[in-house]
């Protein structure tokens, strides 16, 4: 907190905390915890005043403090019934079941997809990406040559055949992510070719 600022102006801290392990004892999977205050004298509760609810926006204190979540995976039953416990399946059995809304899950998915590669696979894949993100460069410029060429004398097939040729490294390159076992949707991603294209290259 800055010399001077407005005490209304904190930001609102909410600890979430993912445990693999048993925290304490307990049935559930989700413990919340809020803080409050209790006079050590009086024993009274410390609460807000009506202009400090009006200021925070906040009926109760606990509503202006830290709150904290403890998330204890292993005691998942499996059974998403909201966004907020897809993340928690997706945490414990590391998949996104089909119907998920929750935000992120895709581009989190994505990216354990990647870890779970080998050494050699994510080698060839950052080869594969490297050599992709290059011909993409080189290929973006031949488009903008052939296109000033094309006004100039009418040779509209020059990007006609430049645009074969990246589609033919596309192609190869999704080959190479399905070899080493990247998902569809990944994969599509990587390459700009559609998952429908992708299906096809793989043979579903």
């Amino acid at each position: 907190m800055a010399e001077g600022m407005v005490y209304s102006k904190i930001k609102k801290i909410i600890s979430v905390n993912i445990v693999y392990f048993d925290l304490g004892h307990g049935d559930d999977y989700i413990y919340y915890g809020a803080t409050s205050f209790t006079g050590i004298h009086k024993n009274d509760k410390l609460g807000l005043s009506e202009q400090e609810k009006k200021v925070f926006n906040a009926a109760q204190i606990e509503r202006i403090y830290p709150e904290y979540y403890i998330i204890k995976v292993n005691k998942f039953d499996d059974i998403a019934k909201n966004t907020l416990d897809e993340w928690i399946n997706f945490l414990k059995n590391e998949e996104v079941k089909e119907g998920s809304k929750a935000k992120g899950l895709p581009e989190a998915k994505e990216e354990l997809d990647k870890l779970k590669l080998s050494k050699e696979a994510m080698t060839e894949y950052e080869r594969d990406l490297t050599n992709w993100r290059d011909n993409e460069s080189a290929m973006s410029s031949k488009f903008l040559e052939g296109e000033l060429k094309g006004i100039e004398k009418g040779e509209a097939n020059k990007d006609k055949y430049a645009y074969e040729k990246v589609k033919e490294k596309e192609m190869d390159i999704a080959r190479n992510c399905l070899k080493n076992g990247m998902s569809i949707e990944m994969t599509a991603k990587l390459t700009g070719l559609t998952e429908d294209e992708i299906r096809i290259i793989k043979g579903d």
